[in-house]
């Protein structure tokens, strides 16, 4: 029994690893520029398929290393094209623009590569069991939580140390302040959308080590990762930290007892937090509003 709660919640932490990388890159772009980024997922996928093209040529290592900038830089070109003209106006114009793009993305990456799973060839060390009664523990799951939280470092140091970084915090708070201090605002937008986008290609690359890629797998995780925002409270990024990791850790837990129900369950948590605390678990007055 011992054996399959653990080998609940260490895939819960997993999943739970994945929706904090997303959600993280939501909360952020959502923050600063009030757009809904229903494209998100899309470029996970791009980041996974990018890492899946390049590693042949450079290896897993170089993969991981090059495919989440580029994916960056992908999604600095949608921001400077598409979404940039719509800033200022109402949210639901991005909201549709992202819808349709997501629909664009998963369509695309179906006619390049085919609707079939690819695998991402991982190094053989890191597929290794840590021992036979922890076979479910592999070296890449243990690798891929120490990547999450050296991710999850150096995006709060970023963010607390760096000019960049305290004034997408004032952004965030009012933009129109930072407008009128003399701060390019429409540039402030954009490094933001790359840091965003640059945590969806990490999770698509550490995501295609682990469970291979097809293009549908960026919509499994988006509206859990848009779940673990509003848990841990819109408007917070340790919050949405925490929400992540507790609705996978509750998925795989739940999986244990009612199977049936471990997806069900972070929409009951949702709805739990929405009722007793409309602004979430570490949520801001008003922000909910």
């Amino acid at each position: 029994m011992w054996q399959l709660l653990l080998f609940n919640v260490t895939n819960g932490l997993i999943i739970g690893a994945f929706y904090v990388l997303m959600a993280l890159g939501l909360s952020l772009i959502l923050n600063l520029s009030n757009v809904i980024n229903f494209a998100h997922g899309g470029f996970l996928v791009i980041g996974g398929y990018i890492a899946y093209t390049i590693t042949p040529y450079i290896g897993f290592w170089g993969a991981l290393l090059l495919a989440p900038p580029l994916t960056a830089v992908i999604g600095l070109l949608v921001e400077r094209v598409l979404i940039r003209p719509l800033y200022g106006r109402d949210p639901l114009y991005s909201l549709l623009l992202t819808f349709g793009l997501a629909f664009m993305i998963e369509d695309g990456t179906r006619f390049i590569f085919g609707p079939q799973g690819k695998p991402v060839t991982i190094p053989a060390f890191l597929a290794q069991p840590l021992s036979n009664e922890l076979f479910f523990i592999t070296g890449y799951r243990l690798f891929m939580v120490a990547v999450v939280m050296i991710a999850v470092a150096l995006l709060f140091c970023l963010l607390r140390y760096t000019r960049l970084g305290i004034r997408i915090r004032a952004g965030t708070l009012d933009l129109d302040t930072v407008a009128a201090l003399g701060i390019n605002v429409q540039m402030l937008r954009s490094l933001n959308f790359a840091v965003g986008i640059f945590l969806a290609g990490l999770s698509g690359v550490l995501a295609a080590g682990q469970l291979g890629l097809e293009p549908t797998m960026g919509t499994g995780l988006l509206m859990p990762s848009f779940i673990a925002i509003i848990v841990g409270g819109i408007g917070s990024l340790p919050g949405t930290l925490a929400g992540g990791l507790l609705i996978g850790v509750a998925s795989g837990l739940t999986a244990v007892f009612f199977p049936a129900a471990s997806e069900a369950v972070i929409y009951v948590m949702m709805a739990v937090v929405l009722l007793l605390r409309p602004r979430g678990l570490f949520g801001e007055e008003g922000m909910m509003s």
